[in-house]
């Protein structure tokens, strides 16, 4: 029994002893896998911004109507299903990391049930979306035509539940290339159809709605006959049992985690957003968020794609009972997610006084931009490693865990400390910056402490025993 002490000690206390040429190797592999995905989630950024273009285009109220209709599908559906499928992450990186090649393929079957049964419920929110608005004090128009635009949204949101578990189970073996040039695809014919759609078919603000599920279920189709054909998933591609039904109660025990987690910060977000609408000034305050919320959404991506990389990397690892190797995956990660955050920082706090600039040409706006680019600077980096440590998380089945970070930082610290000192005071919106940056501040300290006192050993324990006598393996 000692000596497996002095082992296990040995094994956590080897990263000290880790060779340059081991960090290069391993900066390499995150780059392989970081850089698609940040494109990747660039595209599926632009798709929205396209969106809002096309109809702004049409008149104002249809641009109206999209940015209310697109932020509620965003937070009660398509930000769910996203989340959810952080459970593959854990699932298929552990099961390919642990040799469980069969598993892959299964857990993936567990995952497009689950997203599937979970759209009923989602459908039947969005089809009173008219009544939800109208009782926030939404113009009935407005109320109408988001939920009109929400329920031609559906096909796309189906469509989210096939394509999310086949990005997983590329994600798991490392292949996202491939994802980044169907994604592409799919950007181009949302542009298209979107185009076509409103301009020549005369349909409108929902024109966008549905040249997004045109484009999501193209992703979808390119995904899968990929998959079907390509001779690097022989081994991962299996046939459909019962072993994915019996799966489904085992990828809901950390899809379901995983999806508060994503949504948790994202809704204390909005949250702040619609409030803003009551302060002194809303149209400012509204506006000066939004403006903010959109330069920190963008910069998301690459925390976003840097936390696949490392779950991706921290699940195959321990899988394969490696966990110095795991270890090592994070501590790259995070030095990189310093540097990124670094430099993205010192460049917008140098142009705090022309940024506000890109998005309006109201001096009110641009001058109360450049004094909260400082609060953003602050929160992109806190943003950069919650998006290292969240997928560290995420590679150790530790979704749970993020779930109750995530509910202490934004709704015990960040939202009451932002509603405070934006009724309170004379702060305003300044003052909701404050509580989402403290809340992000609290969220990294959580995370870092958490990573700080993981037993490596005992997660890749964990990780075995999870691929090995799983639901899924019966």
């Amino acid at each position: 029994m000692g000596d497996e002490g002095a082992e296990s000690n040995t094994n956590n206390n080897s990263l000290d002893t880790t060779s340059w040429s081991d960090y290069i190797a391993e900066l390499k592999m995150l780059g392989r896998i970081a850089a698609p995905m940040i494109l990747v989630g660039a595209l599926q950024y632009l798709q929205q911004t396209v969106s809002m273009v096309i109809v702004g285009h049409i008149s104002q109220l249809a641009l109206t109507t999209v940015a209310i209709a697109t932020a509620l599908t965003n937070v009660t559906g398509f930000s769910v299903l996203y989340g959810m499928t952080g459970g593959l992450s854990t699932l298929c990186g552990q099961a390919y990391g642990a040799g469980q090649y069969p598993k892959l393929g299964t857990y993936t079957y567990s995952g497009v049930i689950s997203l599937v049964l979970a759209c009923p419920p989602i459908c039947l929110l969005w089809a009173f979306t008219a009544h939800l608005l109208r009782l926030t004090g939404q113009d009935p128009v407005v109320s109408q035509r988001a939920r009109d635009f929400s329920l031609w949204s559906i096909p796309a949101l189906v469509g989210t539940a096939v394509v999310g578990p086949l990005t997983r189970f590329l994600q798991a073996q490392s292949v996202v290339v491939p994802m980044l040039l169907t994604s592409a695809a799919a950007f181009g014919l949302h542009v298209l159809m979107s185009w076509i759609l409103a301009y020549k078919v005369g349909m409108g603000d929902v024109s966008v709605a549905v040249a997004f599920g045109l484009a999501t279920w193209l992703n979808a189709a390119a995904l899968g006959l990929y998959v079907k054909c390509s001779a690097k998933f022989k081994e991962t591609r299996a046939p459909f049992t019962w072993g994915a039904l019996r799966g489904i109660p085992e990828f809901f025990q950390l899809g379901v985690p995983a999806a508060v987690m994503v949504c948790l910060k994202w809704w204390s977000m909005e949250i702040l957003t619609l409030l803003s609408g009551h302060l002194p000034d809303p149209r400012l305050e509204t506006s000066v968020l939004s403006v903010s919320l959109t330069i920190t959404t963008l910069h998301l991506t690459i925390p976003l794609g840097l936390g696949v990389a490392v779950s991706t990397r921290v699940a195959n690892e321990l899988g394969a009972g490696n966990p110095r190797s795991a270890r090592l995956a994070v501590v790259v990660a995070v030095s990189i997610a310093v540097v990124e955050a670094s430099i993205v920082s010192i460049a917008l706090f140098c142009a705090r006084h022309v940024v506000g600039y890109a998005f309006s040409s109201d001096p009110q706006v641009v001058s109360h931009m450049s004094t909260l680019i400082p609060l953003i600077c602050v929160f992109v980096v806190m943003d950069s490693l919650q998006g290292v440590l969240s997928g560290t998380a995420t590679g150790c089945g530790w979704q749970k865990v993020g779930v109750y970070m995530n509910l202490g930082a934004f709704y015990l610290v960040g939202l009451p400390l932002g509603c405070s000192l934006g009724f309170a005071t004379r702060l305003q919106g300044n003052g909701f910056w404050i509580g989402i940056v403290a809340g992000s501040v609290v969220q990294a300290l959580l995370l870092s402490v958490f990573t700080c006192f993981l037993d490596w050993n005992k997660q890749a324990s964990k990780a075995r025993e999870r691929v090995t006598t799983g639901s899924s393996s019966h």
